[in-house]
């Protein structure tokens, strides 16, 4: 047997027990409790003993469980009785070890809470506690760089809608609410560093968003992201096929059916047989030829290169929806003239989520891991795991390179020297030793952007996480 299979210094192993699934370790602290914690009297006499159970990390594909006899003492200067000491024991979970209680925290990020209580002998709700307060942790200590272009928007999660913040110049998300009210995200722009330096936000047209973004960053301009307004004229184009299906019989109606994603697609990327198709239904049906064009029509504003331009577009394009037409089309017309100036601010500053259709696929995956975890835990999974955030940062302005300087000397090296050996950081007096140089004083901090999108997604289909 090891001198000390539990590789822990402080305890001395007396005896080991193994069974098909533990190990049972007999062992007592090294050092002995010599003076009282409340007066530092070293007048001590025993006062007991009693038999403590730990639980350690397993070892061999197996438990682990700790016995000390441990010991009771009694303070004859104070009168105050206390128990030893007993180290590398978790100060708020005193039957584990605090190697224990830190590795399920790490582990329960990738793994589920009934794995690791199987695994370690420690009962599933000990191990949610445990997950909590390591979430909260890392909480005060993770912190990612607020965006200077913001996106918000939503992802359905576990039958709700949740406000995903993402960061659009690196595709990344810094953070995911348990929903999507106007108190909550105005809290968590409140609680972000130098939000004063967030210029822009796109989001969709959900009024306790911008209520948030107006109250909390005032500064900001806001910007409706593109696709959640061009999305309704399609939404507009849908309404148009379904309300044609009366006129149909049930054969024309799977035929109309069959044909839904021509008539979503833009013109521009049909190919022959789509083109065929659309014009078959807009010739017999004129209606639809309409709403088709319309829906065409609207992407077109978008193509213009000015808040004012859009504007003349939009009402030359609103000018020409005929009467029969128009209730289709009522919702888009409401939410352009109602989110102004919103929605032209997109003409002027084009950002915009395009990361869309990653978020999409992250809607896809998430489902699957949803099953069984909380939002909390979800959430946490998703922001903290390790080796799923960004530090992309764009490369530095190229700088032509510059002269060393003869530190000693006090002058430049000459054009024509050869330099050899580590730089000096700084410039020192002739006759003054140079300070030591000290990399953590000089080091920059490595900037989180927060969770990669894409790395997300690829850990989730990887069963990573």
């Amino acid at each position: 047997m090891p001198a000390n299979i539990l590789n822990l210094p402080q305890y001395r192993v007396l005896r080991v027990e193994e069974s098909d699934h533990d190990y049972h370790v007999t062992a007592e602290p090294v050092d002995v409790t010599s003076a009282c914690p409340h007066c530092q009297s070293d007048r001590l006499i025993s006062w007991g003993t009693r038999e403590q159970g730990f639980k350690d990390l397993p070892m061999h594909g197996k438990r682990v469980g700790i016995y000390i006899d441990t010991k009771r003492l009694r303070c004859q200067a104070c009168g105050k009785t206390f128990s030893q000491a007993l180290p590398m024991l978790a100060e708020n979970r005193m039957m584990m070890t605090d190697r224990l209680v830190k590795s399920i925290g790490q582990q329960a990020l990738k793994r589920t809470f009934t794995s690791l209580a199987d695994e370690t002998g420690v009962v599933e709700g000990t191990i949610r506690n445990i997950f909590r307060d390591y979430i909260n942790e890392l909480e005060q200590t993770v912190r990612f760089e607020t965006p200077k272009w913001m996106g918000i928007d939503e992802l359905h999660i576990i039958n709700k809608p949740r406000c995903v913040v993402s960061n659009i110049q690196s595709n990344t998300i810094v953070d995911m609410l348990h929903n999507r009210n106007k108190d909550t995200v105005a809290k968590c722009l409140f609680q972000m560093p130098n939000r004063d330096k967030v210029q822009y936000v796109a989001m969709d047209m959900w009024t306790p968003y911008r209520d948030a973004v107006s109250a909390v960053l005032p500064d900001a301009t806001i910007v409706i992201d593109k696709f959640h307004v061009v999305r309704m004229a399609n939404d507009a184009m849908e309404k148009a096929r379904k309300g044609l299906r009366a006129e149909l019989t049930l054969k024309q109606k799977r035929g109309l059916m069959h044909d839904r994603c021509v008539m979503l697609k833009r013109e521009r990327d049909l190919n022959d047989e789509e083109r065929l198709n659309l014009d078959g239904w807009t010739k017999n049906y004129p209606a639809l030829g309409e709403a088709y064009s319309l829906k065409e029509g609207f992407y077109g504003i978008y193509e213009a290169g000015t808040p004012e331009e859009a504007l003349r577009r939009f009402e030359a394009w609103y000018r020409a929806i005929s009467t029969e037409i128009r209730p289709y089309f009522a919702d888009l017309v409401r939410a352009f003239t109602n989110w102004q100036p919103f929605i032209p601010n997109y003409f002027e500053h084009p950002v915009t989520n395009a990361y869309r259709e990653s978020l999409n696929s992250l809607i896809r995956v998430m489902n699957r891991l949803g099953r069984g975890y909380s939002f909390e835990a979800l959430r946490a999974k998703i922001l903290f795991t390790e080796g799923i955030h960004s530090n992309k940062q764009k490369r530095p302005r190229f700088e032509r390179k510059r002269e060393p300087e003869l530190v000693e000397m006090g002058y430049r090296l000459p054009d024509d020297a050869i330099g050899y050996g580590l730089p000096v950081m700084g410039r020192v007096h002739p006759m003054r030793a140079p300070e030591a140089y000290d990399p953590h004083k000089h080091a920059k901090r490595e900037k989180n952007y927060g969770a990669d999108i894409a790395t997300l997604i690829r850990m989730i289909e990887a069963g990573e996480l």
